[in-house]
């Protein structure tokens, strides 16, 4: 039997992605969103002006988004309710424009001593809060935060138990915004991945 020099086999070892032993669930699917016993909400966003200071303390007014969804606890039932197909599909008001989407994720059996990433695609750009939580830190680029045009947001979902919940909410930005692009606000793939160590 013939087999490879050394520096081959390290080089196809090496090659082997550290995500072959991992498992997804598909957020965009019917069967995905039952396995984390969640629902899909769907919400446009308006930008409302208030008051506000300018930088040399004197009264001025700014802007602010409503709702602020991104809150632990925030109450979403009275939001559309949107199939998980559907989350391909164009929403919002176009140009300059924002939206939330929210789910409520419970981790299924298996994950114990695993690593448990939440993925999006927001398309144009997305910030994720979990549990009411959106970490950001300077020079950071990604992770819950924007990280780029169509750029893939990807949180780890800490301390991983069956069972466990989390909040996730996703915020839809289209841009560039300088631009006030033609198009609408949608999700590409949406996934968790639950990773063994």
């Amino acid at each position: 039997m013939r087999t490879l020099p050394i520096a081959i086999t390290m080089f196809v070892l090496a090659a082997t992605p550290a995500w072959a032993q991992s498992r997804k669930i598909d957020l965009r699917t019917s069967e995905g969103v039952k396995a984390v016993q969640g629902a899909w909400k769907y919400h446009d966003v308006k930008l409302v002006e208030i008051d506000s200071k300018a930088p040399d303390g004197s009264p001025n007014k700014t802007y602010s988004v409503e709702p602020k969804a991104g809150v632990a606890k925030f109450d979403d039932s009275s939001w559309e309710t949107i199939a998980p197909e559907t989350l391909k599909d164009r929403r919002s008001t176009g140009k300059v424009c924002f939206c939330w989407y929210r789910i409520k994720i419970t981790l299924p059996e298996g994950v114990e001593g695993k690593k448990v990433e939440f993925f999006t695609t927001v398309d144009d750009y997305g910030e994720v809060w979990v549990d009411g939580q959106l970490p950001r830190k300077v020079g950071q680029a990604g992770g819950n935060i924007v990280a780029g045009f169509n750029v893939p947001n990807h949180v780890e979902l800490k301390d991983p138990k069956p069972g466990k919940s989390y909040e996730v909410a996703i915020f839809g930005i289209n841009g560039p915004i300088s631009a006030e692009p033609g198009n609408y606000i949608f999700l590409g793939p949406t996934y968790l991945e639950i990773i063994d160590p």
